[in-house]
């Protein structure tokens, strides 16, 4: 009997020492659930913003970024982060303005056309964001812009008629509602599914970046895109606050610095591959086309419906955002 014992003994340090070193070791792991090919900007960033979190943990915190809409389909992502199916995500902000308005915001055509006015209404909006996100269980990590909004077409187009009729991409209510006002034929289509909706003539125009247009090899399928420079719809990084709240102080302090690094970065990156983007579909044997006078003046006034519409729907939250950013805007 007295054997056992002593051998039970002389295992007791070796078992404390496993308990220590996979203490030391242990590991935080997250998916990050994202809609978008992993050749993409805002993938790419992601996957530098994984890395740079791995780095600054000593490998403790693991990020894995499933790109291509493989791990959730784009429209349920946010359910996802929200419900804890995954820890994170990358949502396309207006793809929930009938859940709530203040999703919308820019994608309100020609309210904020620009990166610099682009970047004035995500501050106005980025507290009632916070609020909204908060109140249903997510924490944003951070935000980056699309280039700007063009229209593509399988023919030349001089007005709004021109559209009448004509199968339109719709992937978020925004431009379910520019179909509706232009006469067009509303489609839903992700964007994990616009190449062959493309080529199986499901879809015929959409308005999108130049960023989509080359990811989807729409220069395959439609040969004119207008550059219209109508809005500039963002990305937003978005964690479930029960996960973030899960971490300890260093590693939320860490995420946090890794976030604001990937959004300054972000900004940048699609602001210079705005240009990139036109010259590589103009390669690929795309006409890139100044918007006629006519075209630009029509597309106006749908803003215009569109601004009003979302002004009545966004109430008290939606006023205070106009009035932060008309109060920066030059």
């Amino acid at each position: 009997m007295q054997r056992p014992m002593q051998h039970r003994l002389l295992l007791a340090p070796v078992f404390a020492l496993t308990l220590l070193s996979t203490s030391a070791f242990a590991q935080t792991k997250w998916d990050l659930a994202a809609a978008y090919p992993t050749t993409n900007f805002h993938t790419e960033n992601l996957v530098q913003f994984a890395s740079d979190v791995d780095k600054a943990s000593a490998g403790k915190f693991k990020i894995t970024v499933h790109a291509n809409a493989s791990l959730f389909k784009a429209n349920e992502i946010k359910r996802a982060v929200q419900g804890g199916q995954a820890p994170a995500g990358e949502i396309l902000l207006a793809n929930f303005e009938n859940e709530n308005p203040i999703y919308g915001a820019d994608g309100v055509p020609f309210l904020a056309a620009s990166y610099p006015d682009a970047k004035r209404l995500y501050d106005a909006q980025k507290p009632v964001l916070d609020k909204l996100l908060g109140n249903q269980g997510m924490k944003l990590l951070y935000s980056v812009p699309w280039p700007p909004q063009g229209i593509y077409a399988k023919k030349e187009i001089n007005s709004v008629a021109d559209l009448r009729g004509i199968k339109w991409r719709a992937y978020s209510p925004a431009t379910g509602k520019i179909a509706e006002l232009i006469g067009a034929q509303p489609v839903t289509i992700q964007a994990a599914e616009l190449s062959q909706a493309l080529a199986t003539g499901v879809v015929e125009s959409y308005m999108s970046s130049g960023s989509t247009g080359y990811d989807s090899k729409t220069y395959e399928s439609l040969k004119y895109w207008y550059d219209t420079q109508a809005w500039l719809p963002k990305n937003a990084v978005i964690v479930n606050k029960k996960s973030f709240d899960a971490l300890d102080a260093p590693t939320q302090a860490l995420l946090t610095k890794a976030a604001a690094e990937a959004e300054a970065r972000g900004w940048q990156v699609s602001q210079e591959k705005n240009e990139w983007y036109k010259k590589a579909l103009t390669d690929k044997g795309m006409k890139i086309m100044p918007p006629a006078p006519k075209l630009m003046t029509d597309l106006r006034q749908v803003g215009g419906i569109m601004l009003s519409d979302w002004q009545k729907k966004s109430g008290a939250d939606g006023e205070a955002i106009l009035s932060a950013y008309n109060k920066t805007k030059k």
